[in-house]
């Protein structure tokens, strides 16, 4: 039997099947599972982390999939989770995120994970934050996390991500829903996706209404991003919006995202993280919308 150690050298050797096994140790549970965790966990930080949410239907694992494609033209390497929804009647799940990546299955640049929510709420899966360490820890330059399709108060991907792209299309209720708490304020980002759709024009001035009424605590502006990723327009703005939303990643911008206290120590792509332990969330929550959670507390 491998040693711990052994299994740490061939994931950061890049082994698809050290990579793969490991994810598939963690969401099991198994015993060995946490010593793996604190042995990968040295070398977590560099990967830059996005998350990608919205409602189902929103086209994230459409835009997730062009997303990996500018990223690698950039010759970056990718690593995707993509979380789907756990059947409460069947206990199954139909993993058909990563049916829209096939084109992809040749490239040895990208890793894409398929998980199911296991009856997990708030958008992620249980063990998503470690699979994303792993995959850190690995070498990836890029994780992209695909939400399951959500609400408005699913928003725990806000915990784990650099940077949060909410989804939106058109049609999909008025100006008083832009307003509402939840989703709507954890964005880093906005996509309009589907932009070719009537009603497009509407959604963005309805958020930018919206981003009249208050201004956020760390007094960034969430850019709004228009897209249509089924025909590749406009797929490779998110990126470049990503890479000034974390250039602007401040020590004086964390102080006013983290008022609770200290903002955490930075590490080299900007990222608040925190050492290995249970959960191994790698930032605390936003204490201005969000309560009390696994990884910290208002």
């Amino acid at each position: 039997m491998q040693t711990v150690q052994h299994w740490v050298d061939r994931i950061r050797a890049g082994e698809v099947r050290a990579l793969a096994r490991a994810i598939s140790t963690i969401e099991d549970g198994r015993p060995e599972a946490r010593e793996l965790l604190k042995a990968l966990f040295p070398f977590s930080g560099k990967a830059r982390v996005i998350g990608m949410t919205g409602a189902p239907g929103a086209g994230k694992s459409t835009l997730v999939d062009q997303m990996a494609r500018d990223y690698r033209r950039q010759e970056r390497t990718v690593g995707i989770i993509a979380v789907d929804p756990t059947s409460p009647y069947t206990g199954g799940a139909i993993l058909g995120d990563r049916i829209r990546m096939q084109s992809h299955h040749a490239d040895p640049g990208i890793y894409i994970r398929s998980m199911a929510t296991r009856g997990n709420l708030g958008g992620l899966a249980r063990t998503t934050t470690d699979a994303a360490t792993v995959l850190d820890a690995a070498g990836k330059d890029i994780v992209l996390i695909e939400t399951v399709g959500v609400g408005q108060d699913e928003i725990d991907i806000v915990r784990l991500a650099d940077v949060t792209v909410v989804i939106l299309v058109p049609g999909m209720g008025d100006d008083v829903q832009t307003i509402k708490a939840g989703i709507m304020e954890i964005a880093d980002i906005f996509v309009i996706n589907k932009s070719d759709r009537e009603g497009a024009d509407r959604v963005e001035r309805e958020i930018r209404s919206m981003q009249s009424l208050a201004v956020r605590a760390d007094k960034w502006t969430p850019t709004i991003v228009k897209t249509v990723a089924s025909e590749g327009k406009g797929v490779a703005e998110p990126s470049a919006e990503e890479e000034d939303q974390q250039l602007a990643g401040t020590p004086d911008r964390d102080a006013a995202r983290f008022p609770a206290g200290p903002a955490p120590e930075r590490t080299h792509a900007g990222r608040r993280d925190q050492p290995a332990g249970s959960g191994h969330c790698r930032a605390p929550p936003r204490p201005v919308f969000i309560g009390r959670g696994n990884c910290g507390q208002l």
